[in-house]
């Protein structure tokens, strides 16, 4: 999805403009025509653009993705080794962007939820969400946030009244079906009203190898006194683009944790920014991504400490293997306004051959000066010394080895408090050690 494929975007766009939901709606007609000019003005990014200069997207210009108009069928069977948890949740299935209604069981909702998808949303209810859909998501720079909201089609919409509090998390799945060249331009708008609280998964994953695009854009926004706990787990086809932007905006008092897991994907993109709008918000981002072979991730954050006496804590840590790569860029932004900040962030990379690489930059960028702030990043090898020690009680090589990889990726999935989740990731962990997946994570340097 290079510049000289955009005439090829906007024809696309123009023969699909009508069958968009909410196309009825001015205000949306709008949107989507700002951000299809804005999509050609700037194009894709390149390595000339300072915030993609590690990530190189030419193997992605070589393919064309066409958007995907409906729905494929799906067996029941087919998500149940995909589904994160047996325990009871608000399960809503989307096969290739598009809402599967037939594979999303209803569970009754308090009083004061809505939960549903946003194309229905578009279609019956624009004007609710006027005030919110596209108020975070920054068109005006190079990205895919222009691209996904000119062919935006599906994707959840929750709203939690004051007060309100979901017992139950609500689970997002994407399946991709593997249609080889196509996209999924997935939109997920969550608006918590203050003192409200929530657990939201959003479960990206893939039925085969096929090469395809997703692309995703979660907007966030927290009222006062508000308690959002976010999941973003990111499991699809090593052949696959993924690209993704969540977009926070907290009020007073506001809470808000992220937990963004990657493990596949050829390609992956995650692009979350936080805003602290409200003295007293606090907002934790914790993350972890596995790479092997020729993956390559890509985790760009930003915290914006706007008002006084705000908190953020970010902690991400990476596992590379074969010829992968990671990168790493989280920039932390102390407003004049917002003394009294308390913003602490991290950044571990694990290389486990001599072909990964991993690039760190973190970024602290402060206009007040009543603040405690810090960061920190490493990039470095097993410890040898207790490689030794393991060893040195008749553990072999191979065990020691991964005992070592999983006590350092464990520590990101512990501080994850649906426990079922936690359970499946740290046997889809343990799974990758024990050989489950081809690589040297097994062999002894």
């Amino acid at each position: 999805m290079m510049n000289s494929a955009h005439a090829v975007y906007s024809d696309e766009f123009r023969d699909r403009e009508k069958s968009l939901p909410g196309w009825h709606a001015p205000w949306v007609r709008a949107l989507r025509a700002h951000a299809l000019e804005t999509f050609m003005e700037w194009g894709s990014p390149d390595t000339r653009v300072e915030e993609w200069r590690y990530t190189d997207l030419r193997s992605l210009a070589r393919h064309h993705f066409t958007t995907t108009p409906g729905v494929r069928s799906l067996d029941e069977s087919a998500l149940q080794s995909r589904l994160l948890t047996s325990e009871p949740a608000h399960r809503l299935v989307f096969v290739d962007g598009h809402h599967a209604p037939e594979l999303s069981p209803f569970n009754a909702l308090p009083n004061g939820v809505t939960l549903t998808s946003l194309a229905f949303a578009l279609i019956n209810r624009p004007e609710e969400l006027e005030p919110w859909l596209g108020c975070n998501t920054d068109l005006e720079k190079p990205g895919f946030n222009a691209f996904n909201t000119a062919f935006m089609s599906d994707g959840v919409y929750l709203r939690l009244a004051p007060g309100t509090v979901l017992e139950q998390p609500v689970h997002l799945l994407f399946i991709a079906t593997g249609r080889p060249d196509t996209t999924a331009t997935v939109r997920n708008l969550i608006v918590a009203g203050s003192g409200s609280k929530a657990q939201i998964i959003e479960s990206y994953v893939s039925l085969n190898d096929a090469a395809y695009l997703t692309s995703t854009v979660t907007e966030l926004i927290t009222g006062e006194g508000a308690d959002i706990e976010h999941y973003k787990l990111e499991q699809e086809s090593e052949s696959a683009y993924h690209m993704a932007g969540i977009y926070v905006s907290q009020q007073r008092d506001s809470h808000y944790t992220s937990h963004n897991i990657a493990f596949g994907g050829r390609l992956a993109r995650n692009d979350l920014q936080v805003m602290l709008n409200g003295s007293g918000a606090e907002c934790t981002l914790n993350g972890l991504y596995l790479t092997r072979g020729r993956q390559h991730v890509d985790n760009h954050t930003r915290i914006d400490h706007c008002k006084p006496r705000a908190s953020s804590r970010e902690f991400y840590k990476g596992v590379l293997d074969g010829h992968s790569r990671a990168v790493f860029n989280g920039r932390v932004v102390v407003h004049t306004d917002a003394q009294q900040t308390d913003a602490r962030q991290s950044n571990h990379n694990l290389l486990l051959s001599n072909e990964a690489e991993a690039d760190a930059q973190p970024q602290l960028e402060i206009h007040a000066d009543d603040v405690k702030c810090s960061h920190g990043c490493t990039v470095g090898r097993l410890d040898e010394e207790a490689m030794f020690y393991l060893r040195s009680r008749a553990i072999d090589a191979a065990t020691a080895r991964n005992f070592l990889i999983h006590a350092f990726a464990v520590d990101v999935l512990q501080r994850l408090r649906i426990v079922p989740v936690r359970r499946y990731l740290e046997d889809r962990l343990t799974g990758r050690l024990d050989g489950d997946v081809p690589g040297r994570l097994l062999r002894e340097h």
